[in-house]
């Protein structure tokens, strides 16, 4: 088993000795003081809310209470917090079925989403969009030859660093932070302990690849003063009452009832997109579990897990600043979700399936080594050769007993199910803080 499952059994240890909260035991054994000093969660867990906070900190936007940077956790809350939505893309180019989960208020609108967090934050900021690559590129260099970061939307396949196939070229992306100007190419900031060093050539691509991206481009200028405690609390409010209202919306695809829909789907026989239709032949069976962990599980995959946990602490943050208490509360609803979502993950793949052990690891040592950034690049290559070759070798049948196959989409069933009870106290808890 790989150093993470042996941590997350260390952690399972202490929550069945203390009582706490996965998320909880996982801060105590980490160490981590982040929440108990008030500056949030650790950045570099979820592409846009990292790409805006990180972006904030370089050019010196701080926090008026704390007077260090916003933290990422501040970000997500003040954007609107978390969203729930399921999709399932079948490929048959690809021979794959992925699992698309929206985590984050306004998954689908990525763009709108970071435009509503800036601003609700009173960060000046400009949004460039251009058909041209040259003027694309053009635009970004000024910026940055004027000592600014950029936050650039790439293709997740073209940038390179998580090792796609081909055949994933153009099926999605998310933004990264360029920081400056190399010899030939860009100092890119994904998240990692240190930067990608991307060709230029490189970066033009992922920046063309997908047309709706408009070569997109988020210019954040210097703060000639910080944000406001007004502003601030302000913003953080707003967030907080975006949050409970779209929590509440009865949309089967934008909201929480998508939770209860996916476990539906995952018995029922009825609908052309009941798990047991669509993988009947087990063809795609293997990597749409594999698309699940790394959707839900902050240490696997391209998009930081589910983000509950990172709310939970930008939920205790937002309590001090706001002097509402009844946000701890919420954050502890929050911190019980977070830990079901990585029980779910846990729980996704069949440990007595041959290799499906070791994709799980090849997948988990493939994120740790992107977030290494340009120190990690070979490492993650080797990585992801091993998990598109447990994909591949699975990508057409499942060799299991239907029985088998069938107790699994049951038991995560049940598990989604009790997920979606969690998520609905965890929003009445949000709502009666902010007495909505």
């Amino acid at each position: 088993m790989t150093t993470r499952k042996g941590f997350k059994r260390l952690v399972r240890a202490r929550m069945s000795k203390t009582g706490e909260s996965y998320a909880a035991a996982r801060r105590s054994l980490l160490g981590d003081t982040a929440s108990a000093d008030g500056d949030g969660a650790a950045r570099g867990l979820h592409p846009d809310t990292s790409a805006v906070a990180t972006a904030l900190a370089h050019t010196g936007t701080l926090s008026p209470v704390t007077g260090r940077p916003l933290s990422e956790a501040l970000v997500l809350v003040a954007g609107g917090g978390l969203g729930a939505g399921y999709i399932l893309w079948e490929f048959k180019a690809a021979d794959a079925a992925i699992v698309t989960l929206g985590f984050r208020n306004r998954w689908q609108y990525p763009a709108a989403w970071m435009a509503t967090a800036i601003e609700r934050l009173g960060i000046d900021h400009t949004v460039h969009e251009t058909g041209g690559a040259r003027a694309a590129r053009a635009t970004l260099d000024a910026i940055l030859d004027r000592g600014l970061p950029a936050i650039v939307a790439v293709d997740t396949q073209a940038i390179g660093t998580w090792g796609q196939p081909a055949e994933l070229f153009g099926y999605g992306g998310y933004p990264v932070l360029v920081t400056a100007r190399t010899d030939g190419g860009y100092l890119v900031d994904d998240r990692g302990a240190e930067p990608f060093r991307v060709d230029a050539e490189v970066l033009a691509a992922a920046r063309a690849r997908i047309g709706s991206f408009k070569h997109r481009l988020v210019e954040i200028r210097r703060m000639p003063r910080p944000v406001t405690e007004d502003r601030l609390r302000e913003a953080l409010m707003t967030g907080l009452e975006d949050q409970v209202g779209h929590l509440r919306s009865p949309s089967d695809s934008f909201s929480l009832p998508a939770w209860r829909k996916w476990s539906r789907l995952l018995t029922d026989t009825r609908s052309a997109k009941a798990w047991p239709r669509v993988f009947a032949t087990g063809h795609g069976s293997f990597g749409v579990l594999l698309s699940v962990i790394e959707a839900v599980d902050s240490g696997v995959g391209t998009n930081g897990g589910n983000l509950r946990e990172l709310y939970a602490a930008g939920l205790r943050e937002s309590a001090g600043i706001l002097d509402r208490p009844g946000l701890l509360e919420a954050a502890s609803a929050w911190e019980a979700s977070a830990g079901l979502w990585e029980d779910l993950a846990d729980a996704a793949m069949p440990a007595e399936l041959d290799g499906a052990a070791e994709a799980v690891e090849a997948d988990e040592e493939l994120h740790d080594a992107v977030m290494e950034g340009e120190p990690g690049r070979a490492r993650a290559s080797a990585a992801a050769a091993r998990v598109w070759a447990a994909r591949r070798r699975y990508a057409r049948e499942f060799p299991l007993p239907q029985d088998s196959i069938a107790s699994l989409f049951a038991d995560l069933g049940e598990r989604l199910a009790a997920i979606h009870r969690a998520e609905l106290e965890a929003v009445e808890a949000t709502a009666r803080a902010v007495g909505r």
